[in-house]
């Protein structure tokens, strides 16, 4: 499913987390969230074993060989990082789960694996042989030159996630995997944040004839401002999206501005807890899972679709949301969705938690725009869909 948005938007969107995999058949496992829905960031306990094989499939180890010790650049306290792995596959397949292990869980915010044909892999390799140390630093997208495709991804709460039966992402002989993940070094203590060796087993079937799946990303501005009493430099806004671009590179601060005049249909910015963007699709499908993500100041989340109109349909309802919950949820029934139809996501924000949340509280109050640490916010819709 594609839904109309900025190209900046489209670039950054690729990042931010949360491609994604799931079913109908049986319910994806997750990690049990914990007692308080914004504790902060949770390191998660181990993950349950994996769901026995289904026809056809078979199981692939990817991930970090060498450790990794994260560094935040630019005088930030999140770090993305991408690593090329390699499934061999050497036949086409498809990618039909996945359960990501997070080695490091304290400062493992997300992971996102992108999928490279032959001709990217080339380039990735290129790109990690220029860069010192594991990996490379990858803000905004793989940091691979032309459109990458995510097939799979972990949040905190998610365990094993299968796809519906008769469905995967394909997987071409020859294709490699850009594994992105997202450190969080905000609770780093004062040995710093440790090395981490995080992995993940593939659920590969080499069945013919499966239906791909794609993942359709809906999104929102944020403008949150500072917190009752709150003051400082970082409360201008102005202020604030320059530190987004010095933190991120100078297309994470476009994106704050091309989110607003996209979504505002170029009407100044509407500073409030609760900000909504309605999307229109350009190509349809059918929907089987959604998701919705936001960080730590994350209160709800909520997709439609078409509303307002006699089709209205709700294809995801986080009324109290959970940063260590962020599994995706089978839809009761899938759903249709048309070339031309609406798609609108809200969401609400509460800077008050910022002086409740142990990593926030020793932070300066600050207007919150949409960025991609841990201490800025998001507003995303993620669908799991079947193209038509």
């Amino acid at each position: 499913m594609r839904f109309a948005r900025p190209a900046t938007a489209a670039a950054v969107a690729a990042t931010l987390l949360l491609a994604a995999c799931g079913t109908t058949d049986p319910e994806p496992t997750s990690v049990a969230p914990p007692a308080s829905p914004h504790t902060g960031h949770s390191a998660s306990g181990s993950a349950p074993p994996a769901s026995p094989l289904r026809a056809s499939e078979r199981f692939i180890e990817v991930g970090l060989k060498t450790p990794y010790t994260p560094a935040a650049p630019n005088g930030g306290t999140d770090e993305y990082r991408c690593f090329l792995v390699d499934p061999g596959l050497t036949e086409s397949a498809y990618l039909t789960g996945s359960q990501f292990r997070p080695q490091n869980a304290a400062i493992v915010h997300h992971a996102i694996f992108y999928r490279l044909d032959p001709e990217q892999a080339k380039a990735a390799e290129k790109v990690d042989a220029e860069t010192a140390g594991e990996g490379w630093t990858c803000f905004g997208d793989s940091g691979v030159d032309g459109q990458t495709a995510w097939v799979a991804h972990w949040a905190p709460g998610a365990g094993e996630t299968l796809m519906p039966a008769g469905f995967g992402f394909t997987m071409p002989p020859g294709s490699k995997l850009v594994m992105q993940v997202h450190y969080n070094l905000l609770g780093a203590g004062a040995g710093g944040p440790g090395s981490d060796a995080s992995g993940m087993q593939m659920r590969i079937s080499s069945a013919a004839g499966l239906k791909p799946l794609e993942t359709g990303l809906v999104m929102a501005p944020i403008e949150l401002p500072c917190e009752p009493g709150g003051t400082g430099a970082l409360c201008d806004r102005d202020t604030a999206v320059a530190d987004v671009g010095k933190r991120f590179g100078a297309d994470s601060a476009e994106q704050v501005q091309q989110l607003n005049q996209w979504c505002n249909k170029g009407a100044p910015p509407k500073p409030g807890n609760t900000q909504s963007c309605d999307q229109p699709v350009e190509q349809g499908g059918t929907v089987y899972l959604a998701a919705g993500h936001m960080h730590l100041l994350g209160r709800a989340i909520k997709v439609e679709l078409n509303p307002g109109t006699a089709e209205a349909q709700t294809l995801l309802d986080v009324p109290q949301y959970d940063f260590d919950d962020q599994a995706l949820v089978p839809l009761a029934k899938p759903i249709k969705i048309n070339k031309g139809d609406d798609v609108r996501v809200t969401c609400t924000h509460d800077a008050t938690l910022r002086k409740q949340l142990p990593q926030l509280q020793k932070l300066p109050s600050r207007y919150v725009v949409w960025g991609e640490g841990t201490s800025d916010e998001m507003c995303l819709g993620i669908l799991v869909m079947a193209p038509e």
